[in-house]
């Protein structure tokens, strides 16, 4: 329970850090802080959901309530945020201002996954073309990828680069960064060559010391899936904080989507016996890997021929083909034709019992690098074993894709089932991928039964009102503590909110495309800075075409670098006396802070429901319907509202910032659904003049 003495060594803590930085206490905050402490330290149920509006200070509050419950009863915090940006904030300005600020003692520390590093043994193999590996990981590296990789061990010897994603300012595709990290079954720790200048572990920091580990989401759901506390501190022993908890569904409906594309599959195996023939002969024909090598090569001529069968008969299947001759075909309801459900019920056998095996043989190389096996060439084992390590997660994690669709006959579990076809230089490849529809029931299993204690937080998690579509996504139930905190700004004043009455419905692409164009040179001239969000790349690349020159050449647009250095480009240019506007897609309607004359306008090209043709959404809403729900109303409207409310949230970012909102989307005015979102926004005062 909240003892007296913990509640005035919160209060203690809020007043110096008041007096401190000359705040004035905020009610919402106050609020926050007593909600937190108390919910925390409930015997029975330890979770609550706070929506904080802007403004509330919600990452001091949540911090200041949680750090002395953490330490008077012995647990971990774990911050989690959604983006880089509220991450880096919480490290780089929350917390030292309240380590500074006020009487609590505690200890910080960053933690990211593998993947947002990179691994400079796998730069260093990619760049260098006499490596010894006969079999790499991946293809050879294109003249493209060459160049950014010799700028990246340029820059990161120079000191000016510190090995994270994030902090690379060029663009560099998915496929291209993933050749150049690892993960845990790949990483030889110490016994590396580059271990000492690792940025992966010299940015862990020492974790299991730290009061306070500051992580994202992916990188808590890659725990939890791990079973908890290999990464992280342990759940049960630790309170754990979700800020931008809006994103904690998404996240995890992302983490748990299972995919495999056939031919592809096809062309692995073969390497992978390649590979393995290669490895046994290196270490001398040891009798534990001639029995893996003969084993799998013996199985994998059957399931190559259970691949081309499925691939004959995924061909016969009816495709919704883009321009690009891509498309999908999505299974209703989840539901598998028994014919595709009795090839992938082999070959999910078969890929099961692969991992296995890659497994011990990846063990045998450890022992060898531990010194406990004696095989001829040691020195060869810290080469294979990432090798080993990527085959084993790929057999591992095809198995359970064909396990997944193998099970799906009857149309459980919950799942969206889709195949994916693509055009690839050596023909059609079929891609078929499983994506779980119900997080909630996958986070009350893996967390909420778990974790000591845990706050959800963010400015957006109501929708017309309510918490209850958030609290079915995460999978709380609805008498769970929730508390809506009304955020300080006088929007009123502050802020207005046009709505013009446009010729075009977005209904019709064509039209609102032409229109788009011809409004928002003038609705930039007006202002020294913008931010223009589009939910279509078509469309913004089709207004950016038509935009004219001298308002083109003022503009920073999505695509034409990295994120961080289109902002920061943004911002040198207003600190010069500007104008600058961003174009972009959602990801600068989140986690962007353009406060005062780096936004004073933020311009919304159409209401951002979700893309028509996605699977999952499909799947989702066919599901509801099947239940005689109604999917536009408890799903496509809210989700909608909610990332509206996120977008118009990058204009005000303090009290007295301000500025201008238009949404070019006459729906707002003309359907039925239009009121209720608007009266969802915050109060900003209307100019639809």
């Amino acid at each position: 329970m909240l003892v007296r003495a913990l509640k005035d060594e919160i209060q203690d803590a809020y007043r110096s850090w008041l007096e401190a930085r000359g705040f004035n206490p905020r009610r919402g905050q106050r609020q926050m802080i007593a909600d937190v402490a108390t919910v925390i330290t409930d015997p029975a149920d330890r979770i609550c959901v706070i929506e904080a509006g802007t403004g509330t200070g919600k990452t001091a509050a949540y911090c200041l309530a949680v750090i002395p419950v953490a330490r008077a009863t012995g647990k971990k915090i774990v911050v989690s945020t959604a983006t880089i940006a509220l991450q880096e904030q919480v490290l780089l300005k929350d917390l030292p201002d309240l380590a500074e600020h006020t009487t609590l003692d505690f200890s910080y520390v960053l933690a990211k996954g593998r993947s947002r590093y990179v691994c400079l043994k796998r730069l260093n193999e990619a760049l260098d073309s006499n490596v010894s590996m006969v079999i790499p990981l991946f293809d050879e590296p294109r003249t493209n990828e060459l160049k950014i990789y010799k700028s990246m061990a340029t820059s990161f010897e120079q000191g000016n680069w510190d090995g994270e994603l994030e902090s690379w300012e060029q663009l560099i595709d998915p496929e291209s960064w993933r050749r150049l990290t690892t993960d845990h079954r790949g990483c030889t720790n110490n016994r590396c060559n580059f271990f000492q200048s690792c940025p992966f572990f010299r940015a862990r920091g020492e974790i299991d010391e730290a009061d306070i580990v500051v992580a994202n989401h992916d990188l808590v759901l890659a725990d939890l899936n791990l079973g908890g506390g290999v990464i992280l501190p342990s759940p049960d022993e630790t309170i754990l904080v979700l800020d931008e908890a809006h994103h904690l569904p998404q996240k995890t409906q992302q983490h748990l989507t299972l995919s495999a594309r056939l031919m592809a599959t096809t062309r692995w195996l073969e390497q992978l016996n390649t590979a393995l023939g290669t490895m046994t002969q290196q270490f001398g024909r040891p009798p534990e890997l001639i029995a893996i090598a003969q084993k799998l090569a013996r199985d994998s001529d059957v399931v190559s021929s259970l691949l081309t069968d499925l691939q004959r008969l995924t061909g016969s299947f009816s495709f919704s083909i883009q321009s690009d001759r891509n498309g999908t075909s999505r299974f209703s309801l989840g539901r598998i034709p028994q014919s595709v459900a009795e090839l992938c019920e082999p070959l999910s056998r078969y890929f099961l019992d692969f991992g296995k095996l890659l497994d011990v043989a990846h063990t045998h190389l450890q022992e060898l690098m531990d010194g406990s096996r004696n095989w001829k060439n040691t020195e060869a084992a810290e080469e294979w074993l990432p090798v080993v390590g990527f085959h084993v997660n790929r057999a591992s994690q095809t198995g359970k894709l064909f396990s997944d669709y193998a099970g799906a006959a009857s149309g459980l579990p919950l799942c969206a089932r889709w195949i994916s076809r693509q055009e690839t230089d050596a023909g059609v490849d079929f891609e078929y991928l499983s994506a779980p529809l119900d997080p909630g029931g996958i986070l009350r299993e893996i967390l909420w039964q778990k974790c000591h204690a845990a706050v959800l937080t963010s400015a957006t998690l109501c929708t017309m009102g309510s918490f209850e579509r958030f609290l079915e996504q995460v999978g709380l139930g609805a008498d769970v503590c929730n508390r809506r905190i009304e955020s300080p700004f006088e929007f009123g004043r502050i802020a207005t909110l046009a709505i013009p009455r446009m010729d075009s419905d977005p209904g019709d692409a064509a039209l609102h495309t032409e229109e788009l164009g011809r409004r928002i040179p003038g609705l930039l001239e007006s202002d020294i800075s913008a931010l223009v969000l589009f939910t279509s790349w078509r469309q913004m690349q089709a207004v950016v075409d038509v935009l004219p020159r001298s308002i083109l050449n003022l503009c920073h647009i999505q695509g034409q670098g990295s994120k961080q250095k289109l902002v920061i480009q943004h911002k040198e240019k207003i600190d010069a006396g500007g104008p600058s506007y961003l174009l972009g897609l959602a990801s600068f309607a989140e986690g962007v802070d353009l406060p005062d004359d780096y936004c004073r306008h933020v311009i919304i090209a159409k209401l951002p429901f979700s893309v028509p043709d996605d699977p999952i959404d499909q799947a989702f809403a066919e599901w509801l319907e099947s239940e005689g729900r109604n999917p536009f109303v408890e799903v496509s409207v809210p989700d909608a509202t909610l990332k509206l409310i996120q977008a118009c949230g990058r204009l005000i970012r303090h009290e007295e910032d301000g500025g201008r909102i238009t949404i070019l989307d006459r729906r707002l005015l003309t359907r039925s659904y239009g009121t209720a979102i608007i009266e969802s926004l915050p109060p900003y005062r209307r100019d639809d003049a």
